[in-house]
């Protein structure tokens, strides 16, 4: 059993192309299945056959018992599910043991976001002339002007973005790549933070081909973005709930907002489903809502 899991991990990373975040979910989340398919077997190297419908539905139930978060207990049945899938696709499994399971469904919220005044005021926020101010405000623009994930502004390289075009490629889930849009706040400040840039990699071992480096002259991380954010959110009294991903958010919610047609959200999103750009329309249709019964004389 454990050897299958291990085979999975490695199609879903060399495969799959899929992320080291998403491998190391699945590698978990799976780990956790694993391990209480193992508890129920007779011997310390428990075969495939152990995982039977009957075993799943114990585990979902083992999953409530322990008082998962319901978001929690669909990502780990939905590994399960996935790993299983592979198994009958290579002969592993003569059936699916997850096929009929249902699991908790998932409450529909809306993402929070910014509003345009609250954006204007974060990208306001970094104020200096040093190279890592420099850094911040360019790094702000670009993630609302091109809408991005945090990896992927954290994974933008110097030959990936042309400025002059307003351009920049981008590799998304899976590593599929699409072509993202800068707008003229945003390439102003990448060229400004190219000139600090080399004040940085004075003092670094070796250039890097990272686009947004730290002090040290290497790769910036998503973590030191979502702490970076953090401190200019403490700056600005804005909710201290906003995310880098809250930033992702209001880009698409802005756009829509302005007019803008949801396939070409969805295109400038990277979202392999319309299905997943909707959940924006509805954002826009709820502010619409509150704003006509705010100001509609027989609204009620």
């Amino acid at each position: 059993m454990r050897e299958a899991m291990a085979e999975f991990l490695h199609h879903l990373s060399f495969e799959k192309n899929g992320s080291s975040h998403t491998v190391k979910s699945y590698r978990e989340d799976l780990s956790q299945a694993v391990e209480f398919f193992a508890a129920q077997a007779v011997t310390d190297r428990p075969k495939l056959g152990a995982i039977n419908p009957r075993r799943v539905r114990a585990y979902l139930a083992s999953l409530h018992e322990r008082g998962y978060a319901r978001a929690t207990i669909i990502r780990k049945i939905a590994a399960l599910r996935s790993w299983c899938r592979y198994l009958c696709q290579i002969g592993k499994l003569a059936s699916n043991p997850t096929d009929g399971l249902r699991g908790p469904r998932l409450e529909k919220r809306l993402p929070h976001f910014l509003t345009e005044v609250e954006l204007t005021r974060l990208l306001s926020a970094p104020r200096g002339a040093g190279p890592l101010t420099v850094r911040d405000r360019a790094l702000l623009e670009t993630l609302y002007s091109a809408g991005l994930r945090v990896s992927e502004l954290t994974g933008l390289d110097l030959e990936d973005v042309d400025l002059e075009a307003g351009v920049a490629t981008v590799r998304g889930k899976g590593k599929k790549e699409r072509l993202v849009l800068l707008g003229g706040p945003a390439k102003k400040a990448l060229h400004l933070w190219l000139t600090a840039r080399t004040q940085i990699l004075k003092d670094a071992a070796r250039p890097a081909p990272a686009m947004f480096l730290n002090r040290r002259g290497t790769r910036l991380t998503s973590r030191s973005v979502g702490r970076l954010l953090v401190k200019y959110l403490a700056q600005t009294g804005i909710d201290p709930r906003t995310s880098p991903h809250t930033i992702r958010h209001s880009f698409a919610t802005h756009l829509l907002d302005r007019g803008a047609d949801i396939r070409s959200v969805q295109e400038l999103l990277g979202h392999r489903s319309l299905a997943t750009t909707q959940i924006y329309t509805h954002v826009t249709l709820n502010r619409m809502s509150e704003s006509y019964h705010r100001a509609h004389p027989r609204a009620r």
